[in-house]
């Protein structure tokens, strides 16, 4: 979710990258619509029938496309266009009622994910390079548990940790801007480990604290490090992608700080909702809003010019994490139904925005 270096000959031209891309968002579209479906809301067939589906759809469907397709992007080979391919085509096959195909399909997509973001180390060895590809690999071992007949709850923080360290990754790679000490990279180093072991035991009952407390660190970290810290002083999209990068930074700590607070991921609690959405709608999300006007001009080529209206989706983002934590904190199902159809419309909203954005930019030529 970084500003992709210029692709180099081999890759896709931008008008075959926009089939990709749909793919993708017909897996949020899906996704969100499978959410909804769980709280109750009618919702088509497509979506209401593949409700139990809602994280893989919305983790590998939506974001295993739009990574997969940015990094084929940053390396420029044909190849590597595999990896958001065969995530769509899982999607579909996910729909279709095919899971343990689009299981396998996730799984290869993730594993081409994986190559590129090796390939991208290689070239350049450095501490951000390693994180995303450590991020690339959470999902490759996420999906391959899930292959092998593991549940979704329990690859979930597989599936959270590829998400949150693609991240992090390339906001470390942005922090060349106000490089941080050496004191301060090894203690991102050394949160990784914390969060690294945190995953090797997901299954012991100190392997989700270890994973939150890692989070936790790491979402200090951020809040001091990026540069978001100063850049939300200036104007216009600058500050709007700090004050994105800034608030999900608090989400990514409070969903840590949930789960610590628990004592682990126990599905079916609302420590386990609280905290997942915190992550995954709070801080990811923030990000993907942050992001998008980087990563369409990156991806497909076109403008996409800063509008005062970007903040409506981003508060509608925050008030809808807020209200699902609240009805979750509260016993109260209607108060977290109603974040739950809000945050919907924050992702409409954002859609919509980012469309029109991308027309004004056409009309400007």
């Amino acid at each position: 979710m970084s500003d992709a270096p210029a692709p180099t000959p081999g890759g896709l031209p931008p008008p075959a990258r926009v089939p990709l891309l749909i793919l993708g968002f017909v897996g949020l579209a899906i996704g969100v619509g499978a959410g909804l479906a769980r709280f109750g809301w009618p919702m088509p067939n497509l979506a209401a029938s593949a409700a139990a589906l809602h994280g893989p759809l919305m983790i590998c469907g939506f974001f295993g496309v739009v990574i997969s397709l940015e990094r084929a992007v940053a390396i420029g080979r044909t190849w590597a266009y595999a990896g958001p391919l065969a995530a769509g085509i899982g999607t579909v096959a996910v729909v279709q009622g095919s899971t343990p195909i689009g299981a396998w399909l996730y799984f290869a997509a993730s594993a081409v994910l994986l190559v590129a973001s090796l390939d991208i180390l290689r070239r350049q060895r450095a501490l951000f390079t390693f994180t995303i590809a450590l991020g690339a690999a959470s999902w490759c071992v996420g999906a391959a548990l899930w292959v092998a007949g593991w549940s979704a709850h329990e690859v979930v923080t597989w599936w959270l940790a590829f998400l949150i360290l693609t991240i992090a990754g390339e906001r470390l790679e942005l922090s060349r801007f106000l490089p941080p000490s050496r004191i301060a990279r090894n203690v991102f180093a050394l949160l990784l480990a914390v969060i690294g072991a945190g995953l090797i035991g997901a299954t012991r009952p100190w392997g989700a604290p270890a994973f939150a407390a890692g989070l936790l660190g790491l979402a200090l970290w951020l809040l001091k490090q990026d540069i978001a810290r100063r850049t939300v002083r200036k104007q216009g999209l600058t500050r709007f992608i700090a004050v994105c990068l800034l608030s999900g930074y608090v989400w990514l700590a409070v969903g840590a700080a949930i789960v610590l607070a628990a004592g682990g991921l126990a599905p079916g609690t609302p420590a386990y909702d609280a905290a997942l959405h915190a992550l995954a709608l709070g801080f990811v999300f923030s990000m993907v809003f942050g992001h998008a006007p980087i990563i369409f001009p990156a991806v497909l080529r076109v403008d996409v010019p800063y509008h005062p209206t970007f903040y409506l989706p981003l508060a509608l983002l925050h008030v809808s994490v807020a209200l699902r934590l609240a009805g979750d904190a509260l016993a109260q199902f209607g108060i977290a139904r109603a974040g739950g159809l809000l945050g919907a419309v924050a992702l409409a909203a954002f859609i919509v925005g980012t469309v029109s954005a991308v027309v004004r930019g056409l009309r400007r030529g």
